[in-house]
């Protein structure tokens, strides 16, 4: 049986920026369903720019990230769970004005242990703080491994699990057209451990692929699995799932490429995701889904996949997998898809409101099901054997990108200049 989740962060904590079980899915209950921009509104802070990073709960805190709109600011940002007062802002970095097309620096989530929150920006900057807002150690990736090759910028969350501190940096092999041809150092792709108390580099493990241009390039999050006692990390993009060792980051088996004619543009946006016995990867440009059966070593043939689904899937939106189902998020076309995990069957389809695209993913709690499109419209649907709509919201307020987080009774809701609690 897979394991998904680290247990100690079930429960009301939204750790990190998929959950406590990296699904997308909470054990929170009595969360509501409906409100306004002033109805069932607990508190609302304002925030001094969009940002696409989910903000995360531990307990009496929520930590979001930002990019200052007047300074160019790099922000951690510390508020108070039940009053909605920010009690500190760091600045970890210095960025630029947001470029459009969600190109913000401040868009990686941050993640926390409950001791230590850990906050990552897309100009490589990491740092570690104690809940006080005290610096415990900060780090730049850029200046330790060489410049970032992305077209749209770096924008993956980094992961805390099992003690451990885990980067990816899948890039492109050339440099991009912006900076000078002295300015631009071409690296491999890699992955880093990272010990979260100190911030020392354990090891770094390139991750080389086929893949040419913007499709070597990945702003997924890495993700924890288990099966059959091995523990693994996966990780989606450069035209190949792959899982690694976590102690080591030696590469125990990949499979792809659903890219067989080597399109130059097919970067890869969603992260994996893994249920009972089988991790799936997202095809970009709304390509297939894939599910993969777990266990094996090596370059995987094709006999590997389990179940593949062809219609409606997802570019962007990270799948949800919710009591044993899956929900995948169209968000170009606007449609969800309920699903059977383990055979792919769909058991309904349905098309959101709103008129604009979904980029935030989906997710799942107290039988209900939140989505957020870019300009602040929310669906909230129920889990039952048919589509229902049971509410939908408008929070209005410019580019909205951030993942909907949740706790017991209240939700969370990041617009592009507020954060909203939402319940109790």
């Amino acid at each position: 049986i897979a394991v998904t989740a680290d247990l100690s962060w079930a429960g009301p904590n939204w750790a990190q920026w998929r959950g406590p079980h990296f699904n997308g899915s909470s054990e929170a209950k009595n969360l509501p369903t409906e409100w306004s921009k002033e109805e069932n509104v607990k508190w609302v802070t304002p925030l001094p720019e969009a940002s696409g990073a989910t903000p995360i709960i531990w307990e009496d805190k929520v930590f979001a990230t930002s990019l200052n709109n007047r300074t160019f600011d790099l922000e951690g940002v510390c508020i108070d769970r039940n009053t909605g007062k920010i009690l500190w802002t760091k600045t970890l970095g210095i960025g630029f004005s947001d470029e459009g097309r969600g190109k913000n620096l401040a868009s990686p989530s941050p993640v926390t242990d409950g001791e230590k929150v850990i906050f990552s920006f897309g100009t490589g900057d990491i740092a570690a703080l104690d809940f006080d807002g005290n610096i415990l150690w900060q780090k730049n990736h850029q200046q330790d491994y060489g410049r970032f090759q992305y077209n749209f910028g770096y924008h993956a969350s980094p992961l805390l699990d099992d003690g451990k501190l885990y980067i990816q940096v899948l890039q492109r092999d050339k440099g991009n057209p912006g900076p000078t041809k002295e300015e631009r150092h071409p690296e491999h792709s890699y992955f880093l451990c990272m010990d979260p108390n100190t911030g020392e580099y354990l090891w770094k493990h390139d991750r080389p692929t086929d893949a040419w241009d913007e499709s070597r390039e990945a702003y997924s999050t890495p993700m924890p699995f288990e099966h059959d006692g091995r523990k693994e990390i996966l990780i989606l993009g450069g035209d190949c799932i792959s899982g690694h060792d976590p102690e080591t980051g030696k590469e125990f088996w990949r499979w792809g490429s659903w890219n067989p004619e080597h399109i130059g543009h097919w970067r890869m946006v969603p992260s994996p995701l893994s249920y009972d016995g089988l991790v799936y990867a997202f095809a970009p440009k709304q390509e297939p889904i894939f599910a993969i059966k777990a266990g094996g070593n090596g370059k995987l043939s094709d006999d590997w996949v389990v179940w593949k689904l062809e219609d409606k899937t997802t570019d962007v939106a990270v799948p949800l997998i919710y009591k044993d189902k899956m929900y995948v998020l169209d968000g170009d076309g606007r449609f969800v898809t309920k699903l059977e995990p383990k055979t792919g069957e769909v058991l309904w389809r349905g098309r959101l409101g709103g008129k604009a695209v979904y980029r935030a993913s989906p997710t799942g709690a107290d039988d209900k099901i939140y989505m957020i499109n870019e300009q602040g419209h929310i669906v909230v649907l129920g889990t039952g054997d048919e589509f229902e709509v049971l509410n939908e919201v408008e929070m209005g307020e410019g580019l909205c990108r951030s993942t909907i987080s949740v706790t017991d009774g209240q939700i969370f809701i990041r617009t592009a200049e507020h954060l909203y609690c939402i319940g109790e």
